[in-house]
């Protein structure tokens, strides 16, 4: 009995130590499912944060590329086959919407013939691996016209085989027409600012000759008529600085005419009058002036015609091409006239048999400082006067001329 009693103690033991290893393996494996349950939590956290600025960064590139209006491709650089992944170019009528899944050859053939040869080759050298990167400008034809804008594109070789052989290229492209507008306005304002450079230097060095060459008279002259006792002589003279205190007085006019004109300091003053009375006074003050042989008439389709605009810059203006038909003409003749009003507007002008004006010029002759032969006297402002004034009322001025037979100058105004 003894010895049974003992066995069940021993077997109730041993029973106990079995129910305390299982609880501390059960416990481990608690431990272990808790530690390795939150590791996993942890690590999918972190994925989920990663997703999670990863969508964000998409947000940001998509973002960008908007509002860069970019579209965004890529080429198989073993079949040239060209996909595009984002597309936010600005869709227009005038926009020409490339070949999906077409070959990058077929999607050049849309560009300017001169520019497609140019991006073929660049791109065919970076499918074969020639060249690492790719940027190119190009104008594109737009479908069914003749218009065309441009566009600009970037790529990289994205991957390689094993050889280094380019495998698939990655490239952006973005219409540009506005960078392009903005940079000819800038070629041209610098153009512009080059030339109005030349000219304040030609202007400069005309108005020192051109103001010295009747003052020297003036001050020479003035010198010598105490000494001279003729009276013939001395009436030669006086008639001499005369004429070059005009000379001298025009070309002080002439400056301070466009520089109030520009200034807008001076006012129209719109007045009816008849303007064959205003060319008729003009064509008498000019006929002692012309070259010997030059007949100088006046063409009027009606025997009065009157109008009404500021008189005082008709007059000048009409007398700037005249003066100039009187300059450039040394034979033939010289015509001042005008023709019939026509939708409340009249166009007078002058045509003369003289020098005449290269083509290239004929644009240019309207320019401050600007002068065709820099031989003759002359601030080179007459004409851009002419234009200021003729614009200041309302109205344009315009020359016809062959080289060497003739001119036809002419302004329009409102009558």
């Amino acid at each position: 009995m003894m010895n049974l009693l003992l066995y069940v103690g021993q077997q109730e033991q041993n029973l106990e130590l079995v129910f305390w290893a299982v609880g501390i393996l059960i416990l481990f494996a608690l431990v272990v499912a808790i530690v390795w349950q939150r590791r996993t939590g942890n690590e999918l956290e972190e994925e989920l944060q990663q997703l999670n600025k990863q969508k964000q960064k998409n947000v940001e590139f998509d973002f960008v590329l908007k509002a860069m209006g970019l579209s965004v491709w890529h080429v198989n650089a073993e079949t040239g086959e060209l996909y595009y992944d984002k597309d936010y170019r600005e869709k227009r009528e005038d926009q020409t919407i490339g070949v999906e899944g077409g070959t990058f050859q077929e999607n050049v053939a849309m560009l300017v013939e001169e520019d497609a040869a140019r991006v073929n080759k660049a791109m065919s050298e970076l499918c074969a691996g020639i060249r690492d990167s790719y940027h190119e400008q190009y104008r594109v034809m737009v479908e069914h016209s003749s218009k065309t804008y441009w566009e600009e594109s970037y790529a990289i070789i994205a991957e390689r085989d094993i050889d280094g052989k380019p495998l698939l290229i990655v490239g952006a492209s973005q219409r540009i027409d506005s960078r392009k507008e903005l940079e000819f306005a800038l070629k041209q304002a610098l153009s512009k600012a080059e030339e109005s450079d030349r000219l304040k230097s030609a202007f400069i060095a005309n108005m020192s000759h051109e103001i010295r060459t009747p003052l020297n008279a003036i001050i020479g002259f003035t010198s010598v008529l105490p000494d001279i006792e003729d009276n013939a002589e001395r009436q030669e003279l006086i008639v001499l600085i005369q004429e070059n205190n005009q000379k001298l007085l025009r070309i002080i006019d002439d400056i301070m005419n466009i520089s109030k004109i520009e200034a807008g300091k001076e006012q129209l003053q719109i007045t009816a009058f008849d303007i064959n009375m205003v060319l008729s006074e003009l064509v008498n003050k000019y006929l002692p002036s012309v070259s010997e042989g030059v007949e100088m008439t006046t063409q009027f389709p009606a025997p009065q015609q009157e109008i009404s605009s500021d008189m005082s810059r008709v007059m000048e203006s009409m007398d700037h091409l005249i003066a100039n038909a009187v300059k450039f003409t040394p034979q033939g003749s010289i015509t001042v006239g005008y023709d019939p009003v026509n939708n409340h507007r009249i166009r007078l002008w002058v045509r003369d048999t003289g020098k005449g004006i290269a083509r290239e010029d004929q644009e240019r002759v309207f320019e401050r400082f600007y002068k065709v032969d820099e031989f003759i006297p002359g601030a080179g402002l007459g004409l851009s006067i002419c234009r200021t004034m003729a614009f200041s009322l309302g109205g344009n001025v315009g020359v016809q001329s062959e080289f060497g037979k003739g001119s036809y100058f002419w302004m329009e105004i409102p009558a």
